[in-house]
């Protein structure tokens, strides 16, 4: 499995069957300038959306229509992309649900945070529930994306059901958890073997680094890895 990190909380993951992008936001994004659009949505066959925030969604219309992926969101989402932006390759989901794809499934978790309404030609639109997600793939470890949450108890839920090996998980704290809230939620409900923060070093107003985190994992910070934008881990 390969992972790049394209800022914010947008990844790539490629696998043996599959190229994923969750949460592409590249435009507008700060911590993707100067990178290139068109490389990291490259040969993608999936787009994963946690929540209807603009800066999740981001490209996916763009990308959807230029690439022929399908997009994977919960049900609000789905039909206001369908409808509203034209995307056409769609799969929905919801809290708890699970959709199966070539390779891997895609199942929706809880996430502690809010979600987005849209107003279009004076009709009110629900995006739906914020979420986490979880990739169980044939071949690699399971995955993770927290989205944008607090932490919570029922964690340990997730961790039960799911065994992640890989966890994405937001630090940039004011819209999310902070690093050492984030910590927590890594050391008490989870066992991954590999971590990686998002949601941070992009907006001003969010941390910049990953400093408070690492701190906070104390004896585990060996598991987390701090790439830079773009750069390619191999797991």
């Amino acid at each position: 499995m390969k992972i790049q990190w394209w800022g914010h909380s947008a990844f790539r993951i490629e696998t043996g069957k599959a190229t994923i992008l969750i949460d592409p936001f590249f435009t507008g994004n700060p911590a993707f300038e100067g990178q290139n659009a068109g490389e990291a949505a490259r040969g993608v066959t999936h787009i994963v959306l946690t929540h209807g925030h603009g800066d999740h969604i981001g490209d996916t219309s763009d990308i959807a229509k230029e690439t022929g992926a399908t997009v994977i969101a919960n049900f609000d989402l789905c039909m206001w992309l369908n409808k509203n932006r034209g995307i056409e390759k769609f799969d929905p989901a919801n809290t708890g649900g699970t959709v199966s794809h070539d390779g891997f499934t895609v199942t929706y978790v809880n996430a502690l945070h809010s979600s987005a309404t849209i107003t279009e030609d004076g009709v009110s639109h629900s995006l739906g529930n914020p979420n986490g997600v979880v990739l169980h793939f044939d071949d690699d470890p399971t995955l993770l994306h927290m989205g944008d949450t607090d932490i919570f108890s029922d964690m340990g839920l997730i961790n039960e059901l799911h065994q992640p090996d890989i966890g994405i998980v937001p630090i940039g704290d004011r819209f999310t958890m902070g690093g050492a809230v984030a910590a927590l939620a890594c050391r008490r409900y989870f066992d991954f073997s590999t971590i990686l923060p998002c949601h941070y070093a992009s907006f001003p107003i969010i941390d910049q680094t990953a400093d408070k985190f690492l701190a906070a994992m104390e004896g585990d910070a060996g598991k987390v890895r701090v790439p830079a934008v773009g750069d390619v881990l191999e797991l």
